[in-house]
């Protein structure tokens, strides 16, 4: 046991030992206990699959994995998830209706009874033989909703046709012939759903807290190298100022024996100009003494040269072009493509692989290098055009010439027949595809693009915050800023791939085959993150591409 003279939270210790945790281990019901005295204890259930918590009792399947908590390097206070009440909307106190007075809280409901019994008023629907038939429930409100509201009577079957709870006399007009049974028996059917449910959410949860303890250590991990950066730059700032003061001093002592040594020096040009002799002697033993030092010589540690440097700053300027073509631009790419984290979905798609630090990504060239950073995206509804239609699950966009109805919204262009997609685009490398027919452009745009009036400011490519590719039957143009490009010999396709490199800062449009033509390629310094964009003279259509 704990030596008693120590007073410790209640939180430190291990129910299953009754002592001080050891190797604490967070379950994730949110319980912790030692990591031994848990692995005992789980042990024993290996023949059934079910691990439970010994103290709120809360089961899980299959066994979760048991790790260390990680130490708070930084002792911060633990960040605490809020208590969650499951339907907080379901459950509501409900008080006697057979309490004279004071009313005290029903504990059940009777489904025969249609109404609420507290402790005390219940017993008679135990002791009474008259009430055995009654169908007893415990009370979480909403007696209501337990009742047929067409028949007022209780709900006690379930229509499977229909999917629905029913009450008796539901089944002479409403569900008659409908495949029904009853509510004890279709509970039992769901309840094995709801557990396999229940063993996945179970695995989520632990999936994501393996990943938040990593995550949080890698946060500790880059706090600890922040603290010695600064303390290794306190370092360097306290030696440069003790340094600055001992040269201070220094100078304030040379400067005293440079005063000191111009009285003396003329106190020697007096007696050597005196004509009295006598003087002259009698000074001659004081004056002939040379004057001790007073300041040791100050020189630069030989060590401390910057005539090394000096040397590699020549032979660095002789090379400097070079240095700049090459080695810069290496260094300056995997600087901006290697970032602390990647941001990897939820859904499994691959849609960067990041190399290692000090290799560098080739471009693309043929589709297939092309589709590792293809992305899923799906055009925004807010921001069709009126005249546009949608289809396909928001894949593909139509032109007509008919007013469609949609509702007001800030995002929505109207003054040109566009659309953008709703992902943002930013910090990697994405590829899509389209396939067009009329005359059509495609690009890419801030999301602060103007959508209103028929100006520059909201026209794709005729503005700062956008780029595009403009296709039609008679040739392609290149468009940024009202500035356009006319690409007479580009090879010409109905389906177009548009590949982006963020960190690069380009954008570039391919004719789509295996080896990829290119179309033009926009080279820019892009400030916010990107959304695709179309403007669409008959029909665009986002190809459904998959990652490799």
């Amino acid at each position: 046991m704990a030596d008693s003279s120590f007073s410790l939270p209640p939180e430190a210790y291990c129910s299953l030992c009754v002592d001080a945790l050891r190797d604490p281990v967070t379950i994730p019901c949110g319980d912790t206990y030692c990591l031994e005295c848990i692995k005992i204890y789980w042990d024993q259930f290996d023949h059934t699959g079910v691990y439970s918590c010994p103290q709120c009792h809360a089961t899980f399947t299959p066994r979760p994995v048991l790790r260390r908590n990680l130490p708070d390097v930084n002792h911060e206070p633990q960040r605490q998830l809020p208590e969650l009440t499951p339907f907080p909307h379901m459950n509501r106190e409900s008080f006697c209706d057979f309490c004279v007075g004071r009313r005290s809280k029903a504990v059940k409901s009777c489904l025969m009874c249609l109404a609420y019994y507290c402790e005390t008023h219940i017993k008679p629907h135990y002791e009474s033989s008259t009430f055995k038939r009654h169908k007893l429930v415990d009370e979480t409100g909403h007696l209501d909703r337990k009742i047929c509201p067409q028949h007022e009577k209780g709900l006690e079957l379930f229509c499977r046709s229909d999917q629905m709870c029913i009450c008796v006399l539901c089944t002479v007009r409403e569900h008659r012939s409908h495949n029904i049974t009853s509510a004890e028996e279709e509970r039992i059917e769901k309840q094995k759903v709801l557990v396999v449910t229940q063993s996945d959410v179970q695995h989520i949860i632990q999936e994501r807290m393996k990943e938040l303890q990593e995550l949080k250590h890698n946060v500790d991990v880059l706090k600890v190298v922040e603290r010695w950066k600064a303390e290794i730059n306190q370092m360097i700032m306290a030696n440069m100022q003790s340094a600055m003061s001992q040269a201070e001093g220094y100078v304030e002592h040379l400067e005293q024996e440079i005063l000191e040594l111009q009285r003396r020096d003329a106190e020697l040009r007096q007696i050597l100009e005196s004509e009295d002799n006598i003087h002259f002697l009698q000074n001659f033993p004081t004056l002939c003494v040379p004057p001790e030092p007073m300041v040791p010589k100050v020189l630069i540690n030989p060590q401390f040269s910057f005539g090394e440097m000096s040397k590699t700053a020549t032979e660095i300027k002789e090379h400097l072009d070079d240095i700049c073509k090459k080695e810069l631009s290496k260094i300056s790419k995997t600087v901006s493509e290697t970032p602390v984290y990647i941001l990897l979905p939820r859904n499994g798609d691959k849609r960067l692989k990041v190399p290692s630090r000090g290799t560098d990504v080739p471009e693309p060239k043929t589709r297939t290098d092309f589709l590792r950073y293809c992305c899923k995206m799906s055009i925004d509804p807010n921001t069709v055009y009126k005249e546009l239609v949608l289809s396909d699950g928001n894949q593909r966009v139509t032109r007509k010439k008919t007013i469609q109805f949609y509702p007001d919204h800030p995002e929505r262009f109207d003054g040109f027949s566009q659309a953008l997609c709703k992902e943002a685009l930013t910090g990697f490398r994405f590829y899509w595809e389209a396939e067009w027919s009329g005359e059509f452009s495609i690009g890419v745009a801030y999301k602060s693009i103007s959508r209103k009036g028929k100006n520059s400011h909201s026209l794709l490519g005729y503005n700062e915050k956008s780029w595009s590719l403009l296709c039609s039957d008679s040739g392609y143009s290149a468009w940024h800023n009202k500035v356009d490009r006319d690409l007479p010999d580009a090879p010409r396709a109905t389906r177009i791939g548009v590949y982006l490199d963020f960190a690069g800062n380009t954008v570039a449009f391919y004719s789509v085959s295996e080896d990829m033509e290119l179309i033009h390629r926009f080279k820019a310094q892009f400030s916010e993150p990107l959304y695709a964009g179309f403007g669409v003279g008959s029909s665009v259509t986002l190809c459904q591409l998959k990652p490799l």
